[in-house]
């Protein structure tokens, strides 16, 4: 074995052992309040604003860009006009309704099209390769969540 690869498996499991100890929520195991929120941390471990802008503008991660305009991201194109504006949401939500909406928008708006982000069905027509898996990680949720906070 190389040493450099070496060097990774240290690293891997630091960054397993540490999901593992913050006790990440399953799918499965989210607690919704009765108007959708979400107050408990997924991961235990504070979301990065940095990479949640990046997975929500990454057009096959969150790709909120698709029905969402959000000025932060002026650089990219092709804002979406379907969802709200996102300018703002910071203000209008708080940390708990805006993570209930990632995971599971249909619990706060009945009938949304909205994806959930942390829900192991999707919908009924998905396809095979990404049945029983959430578009998201928990800590990619914590990450855009994060970012949805700096919009004020």
């Amino acid at each position: 074995m190389k040493p450099y690869k070496l060097a990774l498996i240290p690293a891997a499991f630091m960054v397993m052992a540490t999901m593992a100890s913050a006790g990440v929520v399953a799918p499965n195991d989210v607690v919704f309040e009765s108007d959708g929120a979400v107050s408990q941390s997924l991961t235990g471990v504070p979301g990065d604003p940095a990479n949640g802008r990046k997975v929500f503008a990454h057009r096959k991660k969150g790709n909120c860009l698709a029905c969402h305009k959000n000025s932060d991201l002026s650089e990219q194109q092709f804002h979406g006009e379907i969802g709200p504006e996102l300018d703002g949401v910071a203000e209008r939500y708080d940390e708990a309704h805006l993570r209930g909406i990632l995971v599971n928008s249909k619990k706060t708006f009945e009938g949304s099209i909205m994806p959930s982000f942390y829900r192991l069905e999707n919908g009924a027509r998905t396809m095979k390769k990404f049945q029983g898996k959430t578009i998201l990680t928990a800590q990619e949720v914590e990450d855009v969540l994060a970012y949805l906070m700096t919009l004020k």
